[in-house]
């Protein structure tokens, strides 16, 4: 009797690793391959390609966190409607563990419950929407970027260091741009003179520029994401505005738009969430395995996408490849350490991380190529939000 008990249980033990083994991780990845927001989404891909590869991840059926793993891919094309579409395959025809990627604020706002609801766990390598950090968090929720205020926070410091008095602010008229500009208000201690926002994917303007000459800050606030950013920032340029007034931008001049700005990015001031010059070997190896790829230089969109993969690998191991409970998965991630090039970071207790941000110069280099040099660190702080974030959801 005692022989039968121990086969049937060696049975059921073997029924249940070959069980485990049978389990395939389903990852959708959302990201903007066409139109304006290309210039950030082929940073994104590059990074998640990279940090793929880096984990033995090349085509489906390859492991990542022990478990075989197939990946769909989605373009939102910066629109919320078709994003919504995309993860809707992703969750019910796909059935994906996880939706990950996700440039854009006002598409992770429009999908967000969706996914929750389906109860797989939203990985963004890129978008921090203010509500996600806050009164809307979930326990399904992880992030490898930032909260969309850090940034413009840090740069609104960088401007009070430098003893700027009056300023006027620009964002594009979107959940981000207006995180953005909250971010900045909430740490610029002089006046701000104006607020603009403008049109999503704006190309021309001379309207705006004139608005600004005739307040006459002393500083200018813009964030001008993607092809935005390198239109502003040349038009700023060509304007003589730069002569008599700074620039502060964040998301605008990086490692996606500085070759196609050109020189026109010196003399500016950005603040970034990526030491791109730590001596740290994750992020030598990053740069070096990045350049060597793809014979261009890397961005925090690029860094974020790279530790998705990572985020995602270390999460399934740690909860042995069992894939039926996903807030198990961010469970893991969020209390573990993030392995990065920026460093080994932690998560807030709503899922956003609690990482370094530091001021930025462009700068043209000994051999004539130009470079984002990072200077002082301005702060290590968790999110604005994270109190907001209810006790029931909180990992």
């Amino acid at each position: 009797m005692r022989l039968r008990i121990l086969a049937i249980a060696a049975i059921t033990c073997l029924s249940a690793i070959s069980t485990a083994a049978a389990q395939e991780l389903r990852i959708g990845f959302l990201n903007t391959t066409t139109g304006g927001g290309a210039v950030i989404g082929k940073h994104i891909e590059n990074g998640w390609l990279l940090g793929l590869e880096r984990l033995g991840w090349a085509k489906d059926g390859d492991k990542l966190g022990g478990v075989p793993t197939k990946i769909f891919y989605g373009d939102d094309q910066l629109k919320t409607d078709v994003g919504k579409r995309e993860v809707t395959k992703f969750l019910s025809h796909d059935r994906v563990h996880i939706v990950a990627g996700i440039i854009w604020s006002n598409v992770m706002i429009a999908v967000a419950d969706d996914v929750f609801s389906a109860k797989a766990m939203l990985l963004s390598a890129n978008a921090g929407p203010a509500p996600l950090a806050g009164e809307k968090c979930s326990p399904l929720w992880v992030t490898t970027g930032f909260q969309n205020d850090q940034m413009a926070e840090a740069a609104g410091e960088l401007a009070n260091k430098h003893g700027v008095k009056s300023i006027y602010l620009m964002a594009p008229n979107y959940q981000a741009g207006k995180d953005n500009i909250q971010g900045f208000r909430r740490m610029f201690k002089g006046t701000v003179v104006g607020e603009m926002l403008f049109k999503v994917g704006e190309a021309d303007f001379q309207a705006e520029l004139s608005r600004v000459r005739a307040e006459k800050p002393e500083a200018l606030f813009v964030f001008a994401p993607a092809a935005m950013g390198v239109a502003f920032v040349k038009q700023w340029t060509a304007s003589a505005l730069g002569k008599q007034i700074k620039l502060y931008t964040v998301y605008s001049i990086d490692g996606s738009t500085l070759q196609a700005i050109g020189d026109a990015a010196l003399g500016t001031y950005t603040t970034t969430n990526w030491d791109a010059d730590s001596s740290d070997p994750r992020n030598q190896a990053f740069l070096k395995a990045y350049a060597a790829k793809f014979n261009s230089l890397p961005s925090t969109y690029a860094l974020a996408a790279y530790d998705a993969a990572t985020a995602i690998d270390t999460g399934v191991k740690a909860v042995g490849g069992k894939l039926d409970d996903m807030v198990a998965v961010a469970r893991a991630i969020r209390k573990g350490k993030l392995s990065s090039p920026r460093g080994d970071l932690k998560y807030n207790h709503n899922g956003f991380l609690i990482q370094p941000y530091y001021e930025q110069e462009p700068v043209k280099q000994a051999d004539g190529k130009l470079w984002l040099k990072s200077g002082q660190m301005i702060f290590t702080r968790p999110d604005f939000y994270g109190d907001r974030c209810p006790a029931a959801n909180r990992l």
